[in-house]
């Protein structure tokens, strides 16, 4: 669950108004698709800024035509082409939500999936937005090397859970992590645990075994 109420509700404001990052405003998105949660919530902060968005005085376009030609043209395009293996190998895991799929793709067993550590791998997006965007899998009851961050990280469970110092996470649920937090997210034990990650700043290793793994992790 989240633990950081203050944060979730800024993070919902957000994305009600339309104000967070690409990345971001996905991760919400995709909350809100596997959680009732804060579906009402969110729907009450959309109603409160339509009634507002109602009062205000319309202004007028500078080359309004120029500028819807130039919104159609772009199209729907995907930031990721990944389609859909029907084969995807012998692992398993569940649907990308609609939300996540401009930057994840159709299917996650078809991503370029790197081992990060032994038990963990990773797949990358790029940064968007000034954000890194990437897929952590980590095998059931892995513990991740200890680590804070220089800057931000939203952590979105997508399939199974992890707990860490700060509480228990299941699918559906955010975390949220940044200087002030030095944690090691461990795995349930009875099934892999899939989370999308939004990053702002790096991540830092500061256990023993993290500090060593360090030079190989890019």
């Amino acid at each position: 669950m989240e633990k950081n109420v203050t944060g979730m509700d800024e993070l919902l404001a957000g994305y009600a108004a339309g104000s967070l990052t690409y990345p971001a405003q996905a991760l919400v998105g995709a909350h809100l698709e596997l959680s009732d949660r804060n579906r009402a919530y969110v729907s009450s902060l959309e109603t409160l800024a339509a009634v507002a968005l109602d009062q205000v005085e319309p202004v007028a376009l500078a080359d309004r035509e120029a500028l819807l030609a130039s919104v159609f043209a772009s199209g729907d395009m995907p930031l990721n082409e990944n389609g859909p293996e029907p084969d995807g190998g012998a692992e398993e895991a569940g649907p990308v939500p609609q939300s996540l799929r401009s930057i994840v793709g159709q299917s996650m067993q078809s991503l370029p999936w790197k081992t990060l550590l032994p038990g963990v791998r990773e797949c990358k997006f790029g940064e968007i937005d000034g954000c890194v965007s990437s897929l952590l899998w980590v095998r059931a009851g892995r513990a991740m090397p200890s680590h804070t961050h220089h800057g931000t990280e939203l952590t979105l469970v997508l399939q199974g859970g992890f707990k860490d110092e700060d509480g228990h996470y299941v699918a559906g649920d955010v975390a949220f992590a940044d200087g002030d937090v030095d944690h090691k997210p461990i795995a349930d034990e009875d099934e892999d645990c899939i989370c999308f990650a939004v990053t702002a700043g790096r991540l830092q290793l500061t256990g023993p075994v993290g500090r060593w793994f360090a030079p190989f992790m890019r």
